[in-house]
């Protein structure tokens, strides 16, 4: 499966970010610019921002959108070098304040850490970038960007590895898992539901398990800030009306699982073996054919 993981890294490295509102500006012109394949126009805007501002947050976030791009046309020297001026601007940046004090900043020092990893895997460099995040990690474990460290980390690394733990819950022994981390807010979560319930229909008396973790992010519906009391109240709800067929008592809620799974994208599927070992580590939907597929080879008895 290591080629499926890099090609899914990669992928990530693209999209991972793209969810984050930010106000109009130089990254949606930067992104346009990519959009056309305009690298040209996408460098030009950036200069053409940092010689009239500065040195900003939302330049460096443009910079690393140029690296995402590059990378997914394949061209590996120019993505490696805008990752490395994302990461040592944003480095900069770091000596005068905490990373996750606004929103650019983190997003775009994520990036460069994720783009220089995939360089490192596109040319066949798998244990430079595994040592790299692992370096990565461990110097910014403390922060936001942890979660998504630990999801290029585990693409790269975790198939065929038996599961980490999970507070608050035993994963069943003997039997093939599904794990599902899902987010309240999440529209893809909630059209991946159905595609789990017709597996669980269909391979529940084969053993297959479906848990499906959650976690608190600070609000309800339409972005309202909320206590954790009120936002278990609600995430309950939302299990309630969407994941029912699939999540037939409350969801576990814990971040740690996700840091540790690495779930900063939502739906994030995990499909562990009898035996306990991760089989499948998908960030991101994925089809009903897709999972059948995996699921089938895995309740198949042993020979």
């Amino acid at each position: 499966m290591k080629h499926h993981a890099l090609r899914i890294l990669a992928i990530a490295a693209v999209f991972s970010a793209s969810a984050v509102a930010v106000p109009p500006g130089i990254i949606e012109t930067v992104r346009g610019a990519i959009a056309r394949n305009d690298f040209a126009a996408a460098d030009k805007t950036v200069r053409a921002d940092r010689a009239t501002r500065g040195v900003t947050p939302e330049m460096i976030q443009a910079v690393s959108w140029i690296a995402r791009g590059e990378l997914a046309a394949k061209n590996l020297d120019a993505a490696e070098k805008y990752a490395d001026e994302t990461y040592q601007l944003s480095r900069e940046q770091l000596k005068k304040r905490p990373l996750d004090q606004e929103p650019f900043l983190p997003i775009a020092l994520g990036a460069a850490i994720e783009v220089k990893a995939n360089v490192f895997a596109a040319r066949g460099e798998r244990t430079q970038a595994v040592t790299y995040l692992h370096d990565q990690l461990k110097v910014y474990y403390a922060t936001s960007i942890r979660t998504r460290l630990q999801k290029d980390l585990n693409l790269l690394t975790l198939e065929g590895k038996a599961a980490p733990p999970l507070e608050g819950v035993v994963l069943p022994k003997g039997k093939p898992v599904l794990l599902f981390f899902w987010a309240h807010w999440c529209g893809d979560c909630k059209e991946e539901a159905p595609i789990l319930a017709k597996l669980k229909s269909e391979f529940g008396a084969k053993g297959l398990t479906i848990v499906a973790p959650t976690q608190k992010y600070g609000y309800v519906e339409s972005g309202e800030t909320a206590p954790p009391a009120a936002e278990l109240r609600y995430i309950e709800q939302v299990r309630q009306k969407y994941y029912a067929p699939i999540i037939t008592t409350p969801a576990p809620v814990n971040e740690e699982n996700f840091r540790n799974y690495g779930a900063s994208t939502t739906p994030t599927l995990v499909l562990v073996d009898r035996a306990g070992i991760v089989r499948v580590y998908h960030p991101g939907t994925m089809t009903y054919e897709e999972l059948r597929a995996a699921i089938e080879r895995l309740v198949k008895p042993a020979a």
